[in-house]
């Protein structure tokens, strides 16, 4: 459970560390999953990883129900957000009319006084 991990590539070696070993486990998952998907002819070899980290997608189903809850409250906090900005457009037009009515009378009791 240590967030350090060796990465082999062909002839270059690397060392990396995670920031937590949950993270490592996860970047593992998606290197796994996403090599599976788009590597046809020479799919690497995975050695000294758990297997569960490489048959689960449960964290990859996870991070995909993270974002499309964030993405459904974003859309649902957009649509709340142009309701109240249509509320807003109506009494601006509102006030707009009364304001227009209210200098209208304005200037025909003004013009009334005048004479």
């Amino acid at each position: 459970d240590s967030a350090e991990f060796d990465l082999l590539f062909e002839n270059a070696f690397d060392q990396w560390v995670a920031s937590t070993a949950s993270e490592k486990c996860t970047f593992f998952q998606i290197l796994h999953h996403t090599c599976q998907r788009y590597l046809t002819d020479r799919k690497p070899e995975f050695i000294n990883c758990q297997s569960k980290i490489m048959g689960g997608n449960s964290i990859l189903h996870s991070a995909a129900d993270s974002v499309t809850s964030a993405v459904q409250k974003a859309s649902q906090a957009l649509n709340e957000r142009g309701e109240r900005l249509g509320r807003a457009e109506e009494k601006t037009e509102d006030m707009k009319n009364s304001a227009q009515q209210f200098a209208e009378t304005a200037h025909k009791l003004a013009m009334k006084h005048k004479c």
